[in-house]
């Protein structure tokens, strides 16, 4: 009998060790000092300008470069004083930077800095640094600040390059329309979660359409659609999600959407730990999961905690490994959501054997060999071979079979099928943790598969996909296979 266990919530993870805490720090309106007239030092004076820093240059070499940064600041004002700078300088600065090649002036001034109260910054000297400078994708008041604690800059550069190329422009508008927006929204009637649904649509507009500039028109229509919308917000509601196979980059945008909008993320053993990651930190996530022959919730309870949550107004998330419409019992839980009157979405993830075959370099469907690919499950409700297995289906040449959870019953659903007409020598192909770091692949005739299965003593929940087109797959992962081959 399989053991039972309660619905758990699982704690988020604890924040893992950080070389620097990236701050965003308002400068609008202080001031700042820069000693130094350099190149190095002109583009942190063009920096602190942008953010809106009254800034104060001290120097006695005032390069071209650093006065045309000076002649076009763009946004605070700077300052020139041509000469050395004094420790009474730096009294009163919000930040201090220096530029100092000389070892034994960069001490001195970072000492000063540390005796005023003020975080200072040496250029290239990191021991003599209270705070670095990161490479920035500037969408302001968007931006995004890149660091790599000094330890590779060519590769902090190539990721902003990245994102630059990844984030369009118009991002800009629509923060900046966010900022003007916020306290409209806060004081428009809405609740709490309709002020959620009315950012939760403007993230999507945005996302859609990035470099339209948002006018007061589209705050109106965004305010009318929340409202609309209000009940359904206040009500709660259910999305079903396919996690996918493991990989977590294999999620869906849509399914990330809903991940980050979710309250509650129920979710089973069978999805990556590494998928959640993409929630909300302030979401509830709660391990509701079942294990072949293992200890298992029951899925009435599943059931009735997904129903009570939505009815409390929580926006609830049921998380599924592979895709929740394949052997994920959904037609259970959409009938429980559709009884309860709880509004409720599907998500559909990348199956896991669509995760397996492209994880293999191989095809479910061949013109010429594989017409038709039919997926069956490997127990039934007590754990045995189904007793109403189409045989027939499974032996015709022509069809890619994909048999889940099918370890404990594979020598006796193979030794069934070729009686039934399935050829022994028919490729065929076991994988566990598909599209995971600890993927296994195991590859054999189907007569032969279950005994190598025993062999290996194959870990986690396994896959079987049997028939022509696992082929390829099968001569990839099994070079004795390769050899045979060739020498046929």
């Amino acid at each position: 009998m399989t053991d039972t266990r309660k619905p758990a919530e699982t704690r988020p993870a604890r924040m893992d060790a950080l070389a620097r805490l990236p701050v965003f720090y308002a400068l609008a309106g202080k001031r700042a000092l820069v000693v130094g007239g350099r190149g190095p030092a002109a583009w942190k004076v063009e920096l602190l300008s942008a953010t809106g820093a009254a800034v104060d240059v001290i120097a006695h070499n005032i390069s071209d470069e650093m006065r045309d940064v000076i002649a076009g600041a763009p946004n605070g004002p700077v300052t020139l004083h041509e000469r050395a700078w004094r420790a009474e300088d730096i009294s009163g600065a919000a930040i201090a930077i220096g530029d100092f090649p000389d070892e034994e002036e960069a001490a001195k001034f970072a000492a000063a800095a540390r005796a005023a109260g003020v975080p200072v910054n040496v250029i290239d000297k990191p021991k003599f640094c209270d705070f670095a400078f990161g490479a920035i994708v500037n969408r302001s008041p968007l931006v995004i600040g890149i660091s790599t604690d000094g330890a590779a800059p060519v590769f902090g550069q190539a990721i902003r390059a990245k994102l630059e190329a990844i984030l369009p422009q118009g991002f800009a508008l629509w923060a900046a329309a966010a900022r003007r927006w916020r306290d409209h929204v806060k004081s428009s009637g809405l609740s709490f979660e309709a002020r959620r649904r009315f950012w939760h649509l403007f993230t999507a507009r945005a996302i859609r359409e990035p470099n339209h500039a948002p006018a007061d028109a589209d705050f109106d229509t965004l305010l009318t659609e929340t409202r609309n919308q209000a009940q359904a917000a206040e009500a709660g509601s259910v999305t079903l999600v396919g996690a996918g196979p493991g990989d977590p980059e294999l999620l869906t945008l849509k399914a990330v959407r809903a991940l980050q909008s979710a309250d509650v993320i129920l979710y089973d053993d069978l999805v990556a730990r590494e998928v959640l990651d993409f929630a909300r930190r302030e979401a509830r996530k709660m391990l509701v999961g079942k294990t072949g022959y293992g200890p298992s919730c029951k899925q009435e309870e599943i059931n009735a905690l997904m129903v009570q949550l939505a009815k409390a107004g929580r926006r609830v998330v049921r998380l599924k490994g592979g895709d929740p419409l394949i052997f994920g019992r959904a037609t259970e839980e959409i009938d429980a959501c559709r009884n309860a009157g709880i509004a409720l979405e599907i998500v559909p993830g990348i199956t896991s054997a669509q995760g397996a075959a492209a994880r293999l370099g191989v095809s479910l469907t061949e013109r010429a060999t594989a017409r038709r690919v039919q997926y069956i499950t490997g127990h039934d409700r007590k754990g045995a071979l189904p007793d109403d297995i189409d045989w027939q289906s499974i032996a015709d040449p022509s069809t890619t079979t994909v048999v889940y959870m099918p370890k404990k019953t594979l020598g006796e659903l193979a030794a069934r099928a070729i009686a039934q007409g399935l050829d022994p020598a028919t490729p065929a192909v076991a994988i566990a943790g598909a599209t995971r770091a600890n993927e296994v692949v195991i590859a054999a005739p189907i007569s032969q598969l279950a005994e190598k299965i025993a062999q290996t003593r194959l870990e986690g929940p396994a896959l079987v996909l049997i028939g022509k087109a696992m082929a390829g797959a099968m001569v990839k992962s099994d070079p004795q296979a390769e050899t045979q081959q060739a020498s046929a």
